[in-house]
This record gives C-alpha cells, sequence and structure tokens, in this order.
C-alpha cells in the first residue's frame, strides 16, 4: 500500500507524426479511455516537450513512461526497463531529439533533488521510424495492451489502484491533441500514392545532388548571406 501524498506521473513521449515514434503518446490515450485513477495520479500526453516536461517529472514519486526506444532488439518487441538503468536506454542509441531531452529532464530533476522515487520504462522496439505522416506499424500497435498491462502491474505492486471504465471513453474525451486522435489521424491522412513520405526518389537516385560535408557551416553561410 502506497504512503499518503504519493503523486503518480504517467507519461507518454513521441512525436505522432513519425510512425511508430508515436507508440508512447497511442499508450496513454488508450490508458486514459480504459482506466480511470484517483486524483493523484495524472496520465499526461508529453508529446515532443522535452526539458518542458521537468517540472511534471520533480513532483512524480513514482514515473512511467511509455516510449519508442532503439533497444537493438528485433522490431516490436517490448521491453520494461526499472530505476537507474532508465537514463541509459532514454539516450543509448538517438532515434529522436525527445529521447536526449528527457535524459536530460531526468539529469535536471535529479540534480534539483526531486527525482522520482520509483522509475519504469515501457519501450517497444521501432519498426520504422522514416514515415512522416504515418502511423504506427502493426507490430507496435498491437503492443499497445501489453505495455498497458505492464504498467499496471507496476502500479499495483506500489499500491496504486487502476478501475477500468464502465464504458470506455470516446475519442473525443481524449488526453492528447484533439486533431490527432487516431481516428481523425487515420481518416484524414492522404495515402502514400498521393503524399510520399519517404522522400522523392527522383532526387535521392540522381548523382547529381549532394548533401552539404559541414551542414552546421552551411546553415551559418545561409544565415550570414541572408542577413547581408
Amino acid at each position: 500500500m502506497r504512503s499518503r501524498g504519493t503523486t503518480v506521473l504517467i507519461l507518454g513521449i513521441g512525436n505522432l507524426l513519425w510512425a511508430d515514434e508515436g507508440f508512447g503518446v497511442r499508450a496513454v490515450e488508450e490508458l486514459h479511455r480504459a482506466y480511470e485513477f484517483d486524483d493523484d495520479v495524472r496520465v499526461m500526453d508529453g508529446g515532443t516537450q522535452g526539458i518542458y516536461l521537468v517540472q511534471h517529472v520533480r513532483e512524480a514519486d513514482i514515473l512511467i513512461v511509455f516510449d519508442a526506444v532503439d533497444y537493438g532488439l528485433p522490431p516490436g518487441t517490448l521491453k520494461r526497463v526499472e530505476g537507474d538503468e532508465v537514463p541509459k536506454f532514454m539516450g543509448a542509441k538517438k532515434i529522436s531529439l525527445h529521447q536526449t531531452g528527457f535524459q536530460e529532464v531526468l539529469a535536471m530533476a535529479e540534480m534539483m533533488g526531486d527525482y522520482p522515487k520509483h522509475l519504469l520504462l515501457i519501450g517497444v522496439q521501432p519498426v520504422e521510424l522514416e514515415d512522416y505522416g504515418g502511423s504506427l506499424r502493426p507490430e507496435v500497435r498491437a503492443q499497445i495492451t501489453p505495455s498497458i498491462e505492464m504498467a499496471l502491474e507496476f502500479l499495483a505492486e506500489h499500491g496504486v489502484e487502476a478501475r477500468p471504465r464502465t464504458e470506455p471513453l470516446g475519442e473525443d474525451d481524449t488526453i492528447a491533441s484533439l486533431e490527432m486522435t487516431l481516428g481523425r489521424y487515420e481518416a484524414g491522412r492522404p495515402d502514400e500514392r498521393k503524399a510520399f513520405r519517404h522522400g522523392d526518389a527522383r532526387v535521392l537516385a540522381s548523382e547529381e545532388w549532394r548533401g552539404p560535408e559541414d551542414f552546421e557551416a552551411e546553415i551559418e553561410r545561409l544565415v550570414k548571406t541572408r542577413a547581408t
């Protein structure tokens, strides 16, 4: 049984626009749709806010994070990591900007003396990330329910009750952006024939085009050119 005053944050992070990068957000959406908690348990769509999440983390005694993580495992593999091991996996292999950002969030919380007492990372090995406007691949989507069960088990171990809703919430009762709910996203995005999402093969196949050898230097040059 948990002590009185213990606060819990259940956080999904990721970018819904980049295929399996949206796993964390979709997981907490489904958790919120199917379960309810006491007022001291917060289920939150952290999106790609990165460092702006630090205050929420500082306020949590128990923190659960859902995310797409490159564990180096077969695509679609679900893995849980606890305690001091979590920061290692949030930045071990950088597959998106928010991962390194969240590693920094944990470091800042620790530096300020407000690190969560109990920390769980529930991550899935992505199948596809380089698909702008794409959605979760079937192997990753299939892990949403098992990932929620993993979180509920962890919460129960720490005396936190999750109550199944009598009726699951409708799509409009979301903790995430109303415009980005799964149904609207799937129905509203054009298919790949109309909006190719992996780069233009005509450009990529051409040997006449090359990216800059030093990207930062090229950006600095363009800024200076623009300024003059």
